[in-house]
């Protein structure tokens, strides 16, 4: 639970206090263009499993590395701003009121931003003890494990069960 936030009523930010929260720089670590500035709520009221924040994304950057979650999922609500969405193989403009939702194992996604006003958005997911991640650009698997996080080309991947065994 934040301690810098009124105790008034336990579960609740109000917009002050969602104002007055620190807004962290984020830079991604495989893709020194995806910089985004975040607002944790989730973290501020003790939410551990489920995680939303809000984010403000600047001229010229990326929100992520193009990405899939293969076992956590993702949404994304626009608050403000515009941004071109990129999803599979597609692009389309995003703006206030726009929702996109990712289950496990959707499609790739990022949002990039071109304009001079800064996107605003909710972005909020599961956050599972483990999960995969496959960024398609950079052709890398990332596992995390506990908190601690691993990549690999997925080229050097191999099947551990190349008889189809299951023992």
């Amino acid at each position: 639970m934040a301690t810098d936030l009124p105790a008034l009523i336990p579960n609740l930010l109000t917009a002050t206090d969602i104002e007055s929260l620190e807004e962290i720089e984020h830079q991604h670590q495989h893709n020194s263009g995806a910089v985004r500035h975040t607002r944790s709520l989730s973290a501020a009221i003790g939410m551990k499993t489920l995680g939303v924040h809000k984010v403000r994304l600047t001229q010229g950057h990326y929100s992520t590395e193009f990405h899939t979650h293969l076992e956590d999922e993702e949404f994304i609500y626009i608050l403000s701003g515009r941004a071109t969405a990129r999803i599979g193989a597609l692009t389309r403009e995003v703006s206030a009121g726009d929702f996109m939702g990712f289950e496990q194992n959707s499609q790739p996604h990022n949002l990039f931003n071109p304009h001079t006003e800064d996107l605003i958005y909710l972005v909020g997911g599961t956050n599972r003890d483990i999960d995969i991640c496959d960024y398609p650009d950079l052709d890398l698997r990332q596992f995390r494990v506990h908190g601690e996080r691993a990549a690999v080309s997925r080229s050097l991947l191999k099947p551990a069960n190349p008889q189809g065994k299951t023992s």
